[in-house]
């Protein structure tokens, strides 16, 4: 190996044998040389202490659901309505808005629900019959008013694409429980993905063969799994052995791409006989689709989702992100304009089968090993846009969790009196990540990995898990 790092390394004995000759010297040195074991990089891993999580679905709500329009009522809002906000709280400059509108009351009527009282809109009928089991959590915050960067740091821990997504990291530091399907599944909104896009769920520089496997919505999640016609099983083993030959001769040097690629045929072949079950839902009784919605038009599509997810972590699947909202502005929750019409067409879609996926997960009882998690980028202002919307507001918003070693039934933290800003500093998404690593079992500190000399993590440089959440 070369000391000076502009001159390119010596070509070796090996690279010789595969250049030369159009590779017949490695075809001959392999035949040579015993027979590599291949290591499954997502073969299961210890967690660094006892977990009350095994798995996690993530519910993205694209677009950012409106906090004091669902679960964190503002009686002032209602009393100031048509008022501006007082200047004691400065002039708030979002996206598309320069802080110079009137308060907007929220047009939903809230009650307290469940043996908790925990609040809820009209927005969430059936979520509502389910605040026993789930944990607000009201005073998340996020850097950024814009779509994009705000998910990515969701996702990632920053707000800059590049960086391996939460689900990557759960997966390099997990692995996977199943051996013939995904770790980590991603399942989009059909009319598009989220204006992150794929970085989202991309793996940044960890290896490539952490990165989310894209379902499809439908009948047919996965693309091309059948073998090819006239191909019996035995003659296609024969042929991905000869060509994980080949490729392992090119991967000699640690090339993550091609490792991932390698790993995915042996997926792909292992999946065509056991992806088939996973995401046949005609399995289902009739009981537990109509939970899910699977019987009404407006709920079927994410109801699916939500159904399937169940049926991939039963299965060993690690982790499961689903997104409402995507593509066209008209299928997300980015109520600018009309905030009723908006936030009711969403919830609509999605209420049912959220509730449906967290009585299901409880009855079979994976709820306790299930982490469910509803949230998105940002909530929105307390002001209006437009006379009846509101635009972007990362400086206070509430997520939700349930199963998985949450505290059932709570609230914590708090915005202030019009849901503006989270107080007492609110919870960074440091401290999101760091909670959920916790509940899987995994130490912030100790999950990393050595890139351009810098030991990364998901945290950066470190959240506070946020011990109010914890059972």
């Amino acid at each position: 190996m070369s000391l000076n790092p502009h001159i390119k390394n010596a070509v070796t004995r090996r690279d010789v044998l595969v250049r030369a000759a159009h590779g017949f010297g490695s075809l001959a040195l392999a035949s040579m040389l015993p027979a590599a074991t291949r290591v499954n990089p997502l073969a299961p891993k210890p967690p660094h202490f006892a977990p009350k999580a095994k798995s996690v679905i993530f519910l993205f709500m694209v677009g950012g659901p409106s906090q004091v329009d669902t679960f964190d009522p503002k009686p002032a809002l209602t009393k100031y309505h048509g008022q501006p906000l007082p200047e004691s709280f400065g002039k708030v400059i979002s996206q598309f808005t320069k802080g110079d509108t009137p308060l907007l009351k929220s047009p939903f009527a809230f009650k307290k629900y469940g043996q908790s009282g925990r609040d809820v809109s009209s927005l969430f009928p059936h979520i509502a019959q389910c605040v026993d089991d789930i944990c607000f959590v009201r005073s998340f915050k996020t850097d950024s008013t814009v779509h994009a960067p705000a998910m990515y740091q969701v996702n990632t821990g920053r707000t800059l694409m590049g960086y391996p997504s939460m689900g990557s990291w759960v997966t390099y530091g997990l692995g996977s429980e199943s051996e013939n399907l995904p770790a980590y599944v991603v399942m989009p909104q059909p009319e598009g993905t989220p204006e992150g896009g794929t970085p989202c769920w991309g793996a940044g520089f960890l290896p490539a063969v952490y990165q989310g496997t894209v379902f499809r919505s439908g009948a047919n999640p996965i693309l091309n799994l059948k073998a090819p016609e006239g191909m019996s099983s035995a003659r296609q083993r024969k042929a991905l052995d000869f060509l994980q030959q080949m490729n392992e001769m090119d991967a000699m040097n640690g090339d993550s791409e091609l490792a991932a690629r390698i790993n995915s045929y042996e997926l792909a072949f292992r999946m065509q006989s056991h992806a088939p079950e996973a995401v046949d839902l005609s399995r289902e009784t009739e009981a537990t689709r109509n939970l899910y919605g699977l019987n009404q038009k407006h709920t079927n599509e994410f109801g699916t989702r939500c159904l399937l997810a169940r049926r991939l972590v039963e299965r060993g699947v690690r982790f499961v992100q689903l997104y409402s909202g995507g593509g066209p502005v008209s299928v997300q929750w980015d109520a600018h304009k009309d905030l009723v019409g908006n936030h009711e067409k969403m919830c609509s879609m999605t209420d049912q089968p959220v509730a449906g996926l967290l009585k299901d997960l409880k009855q079979r009882g994976l709820l306790e090993s299930t982490l469910v998690v509803w949230g998105a980028e940002f909530g929105r202002l307390p002001m209006s846009q437009a006379g009846g919307g509101r635009d972007h507001n990362p400086h206070g918003f509430t997520m939700w969790f349930a199963g998985g070693g949450v505290k059932p039934g709570i609230a914590i933290g708090e915005t202030d009196e019009f849901g503006l800003r989270a107080l007492n500093g609110g919870y960074p998404m440091r401290d999101f990540h760091a909670t959920i690593l916790h509940l899987l079992g995994l130490d912030q500190n100790r999950l990393w990995i050595l890139h351009n000399g810098r030991n990364e993590k998901l945290t950066d440089f470190g959240g506070n898990v946020i011990k109010e959440m914890l059972a």
